[in-house]
């Protein structure tokens, strides 16, 4: 004799995060999205008048305005921060449900988990050429940078402790325990970089 399954049996797995998770997604995602959104507001305006100066643009090496006249501010072929606008905006979405009780298929937390490995890439990007072609910082692609740090480690430790990610068990317990190192450590080498690429100017 055979017994029929229960729907919990049957259902397709889903996963929840927990309020922590949910609230470090909204708040990283809106911290990106007010650097994004600062950032289009100010591109809009340098497109309007070549000679605008954005509140940013502090001294020669702290300056939006060189960041946002080179080529690499546009590298799909519109201004970067228009795709922040939609990328922020949809973590922030997400954390906003999660909040709410939503749970999500293991295919969905990958795909976050992806979409924010690009953005940890394209803000490395970004940071090399900054640093070394452009020549100059801005204070709201900073913002981005950390946010999207932050994001990416969290969500892809979260990935990783709930088994949606391989990974042996020592990693599992050391994030479990000690996620905050690698955001922490990544955002420490930036740090660091910034600081020995124009040591001569800060020490000046």
């Amino acid at each position: 004799m055979t017994t029929r399954g229960t729907d919990a049996d049957t259902a397709p797995r889903t996963v929840g995060a927990s309020r922590a998770l949910a609230l470090l997604l909204v708040i990283t995602g809106a911290l990106g999205l007010l650097a994004a959104w600062v950032i289009t507001i100010d591109k809009f305006k340098l497109l309007e008048d070549p000679d605008f100066t954005p509140g940013c643009s502090l001294n020669p090496i702290v300056s939006c305005g060189n960041i946002m006249k080179s080529d690499q501010a546009s590298a799909f072929g519109f201004p970067n921060p228009l795709l922040g606008l939609v990328a922020y905006g949809i973590v922030v979405c997400v954390g906003m449900s999660v909040l709410a009780g939503a749970r999500f298929r293991p295919w969905y937390w990958l795909t976050l988990n992806a979409g924010m490995l690009f953005g940890v890439g394209f803000c490395t990007w970004l940071m090399y050429q900054s640093l070394y072609n452009i020549n100059s910082l801005c204070l709201w692609c900073c913002l981005a940078w950390v946010a999207t740090i932050f994001m990416f480690w969290y969500v892809t430790a979260f990935n990783v402790r709930e088994g949606l990610l391989p990974a042996p068990g020592w990693l599992r317990a050391f994030l479990d325990e000690f996620t905050w190192v690698l955001p922490v450590l990544h955002v420490g080498i930036i740090g660091m970089l910034i600081l020995t690429r124009w040591w001569d100017f800060w020490t000046s």
